[in-house]
């Protein structure tokens, strides 16, 4: 603003080219003036607007989010505590076997040897620890089945739920 105001000081005051009819001198600088106030003040309400629909929108979220929370589906909730993981001692008190010594049953075939681990996708060598999941009796390294256990009640193969589910009340 200072060189604005220094650019027009440095204008010459008489123009032998100006005619009878064109402005007085001083009516320039206000002329630059009045249009350097114009131009703010649209600035200002182009940048009003983009901080209006900002804020707009971020309340829209947030009336969104508040919303679905309050009328989340109860099912939805009881399903997330009913694989919300195994107690410790209910993941140590699961069968054992040492690796070749089981066979896991399928639904669509015959009894077949499970050779390798569907969590860490490592075969299985002979020695293994296996932990054997009752029901559907899938077969895990140990450490991989009881880290999975301890935060999700199901197999990590066919989802069938371990824990029991007449202690969850859907109302």
């Amino acid at each position: 603003m200072f060189s604005f105001s220094l650019h027009i000081s440095t204008l010459p005051l008489s123009s032998p080219s100006l005619s009878p009819t064109a402005a007085a001198p001083d009516q320039q600088p206000r002329q630059w003036a009045l249009d350097f106030n114009i131009v703010v003040i649209i600035a200002a309400v182009i940048c009003a607007a983009l901080c209006a629909l900002g804020l707009n929108s971020m309340l829209q979220c947030i009336l969104q989010c508040t919303y679905r929370a309050l009328t989340g589906p109860v099912g939805w909730i009881a399903a997330r505590r009913l694989n919300s993981g195994l107690r410790k001692k209910d993941v140590v008190s699961l069968p054992t076997s040492v690796y070749p010594g089981f066979s896991s049953s399928s639904s669509s075939s015959s009894s077949s040897t499970i050779s390798n681990c569907a969590i860490c996708l490592l075969d299985f060598c002979d020695g293994d620890n296996i932990r054997i999941l009752p029901n559907c009796n899938h077969g895990f390294h140990v450490a991989c089945i009881d880290k999975w256990l301890l935060s999700h009640s199901s197999c990590p193969t066919c989802r069938l739920h371990l824990k029991p589910h007449n202690h969850i009340i859907i109302s």
